[in-house]
């Protein structure tokens, strides 16, 4: 029993100087590390970002919707067509007219009923009717249109003050905001959808006269004319477009800002006619591939290629060769944004425009002049003429060729007409001014030729006919 004592004494004994030796001579030292915790322990998020990201919640449309729907009227339009011809039509030379029924939007702008649409919403209309949003229907009038912004100006006589939504600044509206689209897509009348604006100043006509709102709330046919309001509810564009291959709604839609709708409408109700306002310049928007062509430094703004004679571009010193990059303070990156500010604009309205001219940055200011330059599509680009140039050649009326166009340059070429040429009518209508051209021209049917009597550089009076 003693031995087997001694034996785990002694065993004892060699675990423990083993033990000690590890811990004296084997183990590595490590400094030992004392943390207090804090006070108000701060929590960590387990992202790399130095700021910390707050999600708001999702903006809330219904105020918005409920001021809009009573706003946003249903128009029909009831317009007479020939319609297919029969046989029997055929036969006994007639054409039997029938009744056609387009469908579309409106925006009521003030209590005494007056209503935005747009012009192709009621245009060749034999009778146009509107009914609210409380289901009254009543006969409508057509103040005034106009074709170019694609804006017309309803008038209802209702036997009550209407509700209507007010204007918000077009020029204010962000990329990423968020827009309600009211209106009354395939007859289901009192829809509204929701969207961001995707873009501002977009142009698809491709030749920089459209400037339209675009956004990704799903506008389909019907749609036309109605209301596109922020979350206030206040009228930010006039639903017009969409971009489809379909017909139908796939992804974008497109408006005509509210600045420049209501330009357009108050113009209507003054003068009866749109003041249409311009600066005088004709122009490119810049990219790094124009900008090496023309030989200058900057890659955004508008170029100046011409300024038009005896317009506010040209009083205030503008030359070709210069570089547009804001006007009233706001940058220009692409012609539509130019436009589409002026759209907005009457004659006689001063804008501020910053230029790069001459190697620095200058501020002038520009007054709008009235335009007095159009396009005949046969002939080209022509003006009002002046009086002395009228005496010249014997006439007391008539509009002056300014430029031929591409396509029937070496037309005029082969009869020898030269631009300066005096346009004295069209279509046996006597012309004094581009107003009555343009007139002229838009109540033209499709299969009518066109007729131009002119009086060419020698003084000779020559008429020409294009079907």
């Amino acid at each position: 029993m003693k031995k087997i004592l001694s034996l785990v004494l002694v065993s004892a004994l060699g675990g423990m100087l083993t033990l000690g030796a590890y811990k004296l001579f084997l183990e590595p030292e490590n400094d030992p590390l004392v943390t207090s915790a804090p006070a108000n322990p701060a929590f960590i998020p387990t992202s790399n970002m130095n700021a910390y990201s707050t999600v708001s919640e999702a903006p809330d449309f219904a105020l918005a919707a409920e001021n809009t729907l009573n706003a946003v009227v249903h128009v029909k339009n009831v317009s007479i067509s020939s319609g297919q011809m029969t046989l029997q039509d055929l036969f006994m030379g007639r054409s039997t007219p029938r009744a056609q029924m387009g469908t579309g939007s409106g925006v009521i702008v003030n209590a005494d009923g007056y209503i935005i649409t747009n012009n192709h919403v009621i245009n060749n209309a034999n009778e146009l009717s509107v009914t609210l949003n409380n289901n009254k229907t009543y006969k409508a009038e057509i103040v005034g249109s106009d074709p170019k912004t694609d804006i017309a100006l309803l008038k209802i006589d209702a036997d009550e003050d209407l509700p209507f939504v007010t204007f918000a600044d077009s020029d204010e509206v962000k990329v990423g905001e968020w827009v309600l689209a009211v209106g009354n897509p395939f007859n289901l009348t009192s829809t509204v959808t929701a969207g961001i604006i995707s873009a501002k100043s977009r142009d698809l006509s491709g030749n920089s006269s459209q400037s339209f709102i675009q956004t990704d709330a799903a506008v389909n046919p019907g749609n036309s004319g109605g209301a596109l309001v922020n979350t206030r509810g206040e009228l930010i564009g006039i639903n017009t477009a969409i971009s489809s291959q379909t017909g139908s709604y796939v992804g974008y839609s497109f408006a005509v800002p509210s600045n420049i709708a209501r330009r357009v409408i108050e113009d209507i109700m003054e003068y009866g006619n749109v003041q249409n306002g311009i600066l005088g310049i004709n122009g490119t928007a810049l990219n790094s591939a124009l900008s090496k062509e023309f030989g200058v430094r900057d890659t955004e703004g508008i170029y100046v290629d011409s300024v038009i004679e005896a317009s506010g571009a040209e009083k205030a010193g503008i030359k070709k060769g210069d570089i547009i990059k804001e006007i009233d303070n706001i940058k220009v990156s692409k012609f539509a944004d130019l436009t589409g500010h002026i759209n907005a604009k009457r004659v006689n309205d001063k804008v501020l425009l910053k230029i790069y001219s001459d190697g620095e940055l200058k501020t002038v200011y520009v007054t709008l002049t009235k335009n007095e330059t159009i396009i005949i599509p046969t002939v080209g680009q022509v003006k009002n003429a002046k009086p002395e140039e009228l005496k010249k050649y014997k006439t007391s009326h008539g509009i002056k060729i300014t430029e031929f166009s591409k396509k029937y340059a070496e037309y005029w070429e082969k009869y020898g007409v030269k631009e300066g040429a005096i346009i004295t009518a069209i279509n046996d209508q006597k012309v004094n001014s581009v107003d009555d051209a343009q007139n002229i021209i838009k109540n033209l049917s499709r299969y009518e030729p066109l007729k131009i009597e002119l009086v060419n550089t020698n003084g000779e009076k020559e008429r020409y006919y294009f079907r």
